[in-house]
Formats: C-alpha cells, sequence, structure tokens
C-alpha cells in the first residue's frame, strides 16, 4: 500500500496523516515545500517536489511511477489518498491513468477489505476489492500512530509529458458557514440546552463574526433546528477544531466521541459537573441562550448613528 499525499506550501491536508498511518507509513509526498511537510510523517516518505497542484500532470506522473519496475515506489497495487478537496480531485485521475477502480469515501482500507460510508455515515458497506485499486480515507474516522522516529526521506524525480492542464486562477478561503465541519478549526456546537432555532440562526450571526462553523449535538438536528451535515458525533461528523466552543451541551459520549482532540474547548452550560464541562479547558456556568445573546450584542457592526459603545448597548439590552 501507497499513501499519495498532495501537499500545498509545506502543510499536510486535513487525513494526511490518517492515510500513511493507515499505509504503514509508505508514503509519497507530492506538491510545493515537501520537506516541511514530511516532518509530521515516519517511516518511509518519498518527495516529489513539483510545485504548485496540477491534478491532470501529477495523476499521469504518479500513475508512471507507480507501475515503472525499477522505481523507488516498490510497485504498489493498492494507492490511498485522503478524501481531502486535493485528495478527492487527484484519487479518480490517478485511478482512470492506472485503469484501477476506485473506492470513494472509505473509513478503512485494506488488501482484503474496503469499508465506504454511505448516507453522511448512517451506512456502512463492505467490499472485497481486486488486487488493484485506488482509494479515498475519510479525515477524522482512523487517528493517527504516535511518531517515534523521524522519517526516512528520499527525493524522487516524476516524469511529466506534455499535458493540458486545469489553470488555477486564484484559492479562495473557505466560508465557515458551508465549509464541511471535519475541515473547520473553530466551531461552534449547540446542544439542547439552547431553547429554539433561533438561537441557532443566532450562533450562525456569532460564526461569520468569529469565522467559525456551526455544529450541533442529535438531539437539535433530529428537532429539525439545523441540518443533519452539521451534526457531531458517532452518527454525524468527526471533527478535529482548533477551537470547540459548547452552548449547552451536555456531553454525551455519542456526541464527544466524535470531537476527535480540539486543542482547546470552552463550554457554557448551568450544570457544572456535566461530561462537557469536565471536558472543558475553560468552563462557564451560564445560561447558554443568555450567553449567545450577549456575545452577538458584542459582535455586531457598530452602526454608525448609534451613540452607545458595544459594552453600553449590552448593557442597555439587559435593562
Amino acid at each position: 500500500m501507497l499513501a499519495v499525499i498532495p501537499v500545498r506550501d509545506g502543510v499536510l491536508p486535513l487525513g494526511g496523516g490518517e492515510v500513511a498511518a493507515e499505509c504503514h507509513n509508505r508514503t509519497l509526498l507530492i506538491g510545493a515545500a515537501t520537506r516541511t511537510a514530511a516532518g509530521d510523517l515516519s517511516g518511509r516518505v518519498c518527495l516529489a517536489e513539483v510545485g504548485p497542484f496540477q491534478p491532470g500532470a501529477w495523476a499521469n506522473a504518479i500513475a508512471a511511477a507507480v507501475i515503472d519496475p525499477t522505481g523507488m515506489l516498490g510497485l504498489p497495487k493498492i494507492v490511498v489518498l485522503p478524501a481531502s478537496p486535493d485528495g478527492r480531485d487527484l484519487a479518480p485521475r490517478i485511478a482512470a491513468a492506472l485503469g484501477w477502480p476506485l473506492f470513494a469515501g472509505a473509513i478503512s482500507v485494506s488488501a482484503s477489505s474496503v469499508v465506504l460510508a454511505r448516507d453522511g455515515g448512517l451506512r456502512m458497506h463492505t467490499h472485497v476489492p481486486p488486487a488493484a485499486f485506488v482509494a479515498t480515507l475519510q479525515p477524522g474516522v482512523r487517528g493517527t500512530d504516535n511518531i517515534t522516529a523521524a522519517p526516512e526521506i528520499a527525493e524522487i524525480e516524476l516524469a511529466f509529458g506534455l499535458h493540458h492542464d486545469a489553470t488555477v486562477d486564484g484559492v479562495l478561503q473557505p466560508d465557515a458557514a458551508t465549509i464541511d465541519l471535519a475541515e473547520a478549526h473553530r466551531i461552534l456546537g449547540g446542544g439542547a440546552g439552547l431553547g429554539s432555532p433561533q438561537q441557532f440562526s443566532e450562533l450562525a450571526e456569532i460564526g461569520v463574526a468569529l469565522q467559525a462553523s456551526v455544529g450541533a449535538t442529535r438531539v437539535v438536528t433530529d428537532r429539525g433546528w439545523i441540518g443533519h451535515e452539521r451534526q457531531i458525533g458517532t452518527t454525524g461528523v468527526v471533527v478535529h477544531p482548533d477551537l470547540y466552543i459548547a452552548f449547552g451541551v451536555s456531553g454525551a459520549v455519542q456526541h464527544t466521541s466524535g470531537l476527535g482532540h480540539p486543542h482547546h474547548i470552552i463550554s457554557i452550560n448551568v450544570d457544572p459537573f456535566c461530561p462537557m464541562m469536565q471536558l472543558a479547558d475553560l468552563a462557564v456556568v451560564a445560561d447558554a441562550n443568555a450567553v449567545v445573546h450577549e456575545l452577538l450584542v458584542r459582535l455586531r457592526p457598530l452602526d454608525p448613528l448609534d451613540p452607545l459603545d458595544p459594552l453600553d448597548r449590552a448593557g442597555a439590552s439587559r435593562e
């Protein structure tokens, strides 16, 4: 098995470390500043420093290297990429260039079976794959292995022929309101402690101001207050944010098992002893509905005709 991980500016994509671990740390990094990205991996890492993303050209070059009996990749029969945006773009092109089938959206990959997540993770389909295939691995499902040693690095040259590829006019920053939760760096999570759909509309407005995505517990999505694609947990999305702020979330295991390992957790709840408060780096004992309202007052843009500053307006709102 070979992990193929596209790299932009020395940064591993979401799920890159998991793909490397699934392939027993046999990895090809391709892109820009790959040596920098290799520091987050272990095992044998081949570097193909080829510059900006060109999926068509890269796919043909990778396919040629995979089937080259004299090359450094060792004739792998299974190629796995992360199901990140670049990975999802590159994987079908590699599969087409090799003439191999593609298994997209896997949660586990091996020579004997491939398990695919379908219907938003509600169904799992197990397939017995052929001898050679390409797959994409869902981020946030497998987890990574502990890195115990520096990677064994080798630089390789890929052969690029004449190829008409897509041109990139620009790379837009993701919209926090619509980005896949699995890729969000900041998440505002709402639970049953928020009293109505109106609070989730206000939470979304706060998210815009903080450049954060909005997620929820299953109780909330079952009520129809927010879409099921925003559900965090074992039957929803597994997330790995830098910051997770939980508003009225009790912290049931079905929810917290989908949190991964956030760098920072803030929990707002009236119950100081609920599981979410115990997990938090900062626990705020307060009514989550009131906190949402106060944050909204402070974060809304100032009206140039309003003589009050944000703190004065917050005080006025309580009177």
